[in-house]
Formats: structure tokens, C-alpha cells, sequence
């Protein structure tokens, strides 16, 4: 399974459009790809620019926690990827936990977590 999450330049996991990486995690091989958030530091669009680079990763889920998306961004993604709601602010906290983190994987999010 490939796992996103949008880390900062200090791996803590940031609304899509400050997030400079998007992380895939792939939790079979344990491997971790790095790459280049095409929203990053933009004010107008940025978080619908950094899920259409996701969207082109095809993952299976992304992590999340309140206001990573934009109702947008939300949008874009539902039916495309799972959603995985975290308290870990760390990717490496993530990492540590993710067979747990896996089981908070839901198809839908409620609105608090993606209203802007």
C-alpha cells in the first residue's frame, strides 16, 4: 500500500500548500520516495496543485489531520484514496506507529477536517 503525507522541510506533516515534499510511504517494501510539492508556497491554488501532483503519484491514502485539505483539494481526491486521520504532527512518528495509524483509514472525512 502507498501512503502520502506532506511533511515540511522538518518532516511535520502541514496543510498541502506548506508542505516543500510530498512523502509516499510504501508500507510493503518499507521504502520512502521523496518528492518535489508542485504547490508549495503558493497562497491561491497551492493545495489543489500539490493533490493534483498526489493524484499523479496514485496512492492508495494520504494522511491527514484538520486543515491538510481545502474543500477542494477534498474533492479532487474522494473516491481516488483512502484518508488516514492522525494526532502524530512527526512523519517519524507515523513511521513508528503505521500499522496502528493504518486502522484510522476511512473513505470519507468529516468536514471539520477539510473546511477552510
Amino acid at each position: 500500500m502507498k501512503i502520502v503525507a506532506v511533511v515540511d522541510e522538518e518532516n511535520y506533516v502541514t496543510p498541502l500548500e506548506y508542505g516543500n515534499s510530498i512523502m509516499v510511504i510504501d508500507d510493503e517494501t518499507k521504502q520512502i520516495k521523496e518528492y518535489e510539492n508542485p504547490g508549495f508556497g503558493s497562497p491561491y491554488g497551492g493545495k489543489e496543485r500539490c493533490m493534483q501532483g498526489i493524484l499523479s503519484l496514485k496512492p492508495d491514502a494520504i494522511v491527514v489531520k484538520e486543515g491538510v485539505l481545502c474543500p477542494g483539494s477534498y474533492h479532487m481526491s474522494l473516491g481516488k484514496m483512502k484518508y488516514v486521520p492522525v494526532e502524530e504532527e512527526k512523519l517519524d512518528d507515523i513511521l513508528k506507529n503505521l500499522p496502528k495509524v493504518k486502522e484510522n483509514m476511512v473513505d470519507e472525512l468529516d468536514m471539520n477536517m477539510y473546511r477552510e
